[in-house]
């Protein structure tokens, strides 16, 4: 495996002292916002389309730094009903990492209205009342299945051969079984995004989701959630409350290692091997009582000692 972290975890830095620090830490290689949720404050896509020589200062960037792209990443709401930017950044994300050869680009699914009449995406959680059927009937097979198809063939069309859905809740593809249903209708050039702190939360196990995902699995996200079992036991998991305010929620996003400790972390990897997975460990901190950079270097340095990074080479002995 080989260890990185989203661009976005030090937004507030510059691109070149973002790098440095990313070279400083010992890490592979950095994972590139580029839209959707992100204001991209390290790559500006429409300076990059098109432009051979500014995309190889930016590659160079890296290089010079023994540092690799992992992926570009345009997290957002590509099927909104009303801001249709983020479908058409999603595009300019693909066609870019097509041009930079850049094999995998990292997505959410998107979530659409509730119906041809709505405007607010609609995130259906439960089966009943039975209104929520036509829902999804409705935001998968007129809305998501059609725009990913379309998506998977532009994305052969430039070169991409891996696009990693994240599991994120308020999208149509949240857990195991969305994202096979949306695979095996659109193709193999779909696959998972495995970030557990959306599964925690959400009441799964990441490391069977591990193992029922196996080869589905593209891409990790590696970030950390705390359950606040005290506000929890009152409130459920089913939070609303401020991202800005940890004491008063019943789960937030935090520094690898203080939600879950090293030896979870330990049977994750581990987990992953077992299920076919050797890419890239990308940190993604979110974590907003710790400062950015101490919480980021927590994170690496947990993940540089539980991480197999070597090729396996035993055999049994021939007697």
């Amino acid at each position: 495996m080989k260890l990185g972290f989203v661009s976005d975890s030090l937004g507030a830095m510059s691109f070149t002292e973002m790098l440095d620090h990313a070279a400083r830490m010992g890490v592979s290689g950095v994972e590139v916002n580029t839209c959707g949720w992100s204001t991209a404050p390290h790559c500006k896509i429409d300076d990059l389309l098109g432009n051979p020589a500014a995309q190889a200062a930016f590659q160079q960037a890296f290089t010079d730094r023994g540092l690799e792209i992992i992926s570009l990443n345009a997290n957002g709401n590509p099927l909104h009903p009303t801001d249709l930017k983020q479908g058409e950044d999603l595009k300019k994300t693909i066609r870019l990492a097509g041009e930079m050869g850049i094999k995998t680009v990292c997505s959410m699914s998107g979530l659409p209205a509730g119906s041809a009449q709505d405007t607010m995406p609609n995130w259906v959680v439960s089966s009943w009342p039975p209104e929520t059927q036509e829902i999804l009937r409705y935001q998968w097979h007129e809305k998501l299945i059609p725009f990913w198809t379309e998506i998977a063939a532009f994305a052969k069309a430039h070169g991409v051969e891996k696009i990693a859905l994240e599991l994120h809740g308020n999208q149509c593809v949240y857990n195991v079984p969305s994202l096979l249903k949306l695979r095996a209708a659109v193709g193999p050039v779909i696959g998972a995004n495995l970030d557990p702190s959306h599964l925690f939360w959400m009441g799964a196990d990441p490391l069977l989701a591990a193992e029922a995902l196996g080869e589905a699995i593209y891409h990790v996200h590696a970030k950390d959630t705390m359950l606040n079992a005290p506000v929890q036991a009152v409130t459920s998991l089913l939070e609303t409350g401020s991202l800005m305010d940890i004491p008063a929620r019943s789960w937030s996003y935090i520094t690898l290692g203080f939600g879950h400790g090293e030896e979870w972390w330990r049977q994750f990897c581990y987990r992953l091997k077992m299920s076919g997975y050797d890419g890239w460990l990308s940190i993604e901190h979110e974590d907003v009582l710790l400062n950015s950079l101490e919480g980021l270097e927590k994170s690496v340095s947990l993940l540089q000692g539980v991480m197999p990074s070597a090729a396996a080479d035993y055999k049994p002995q021939d007697i």
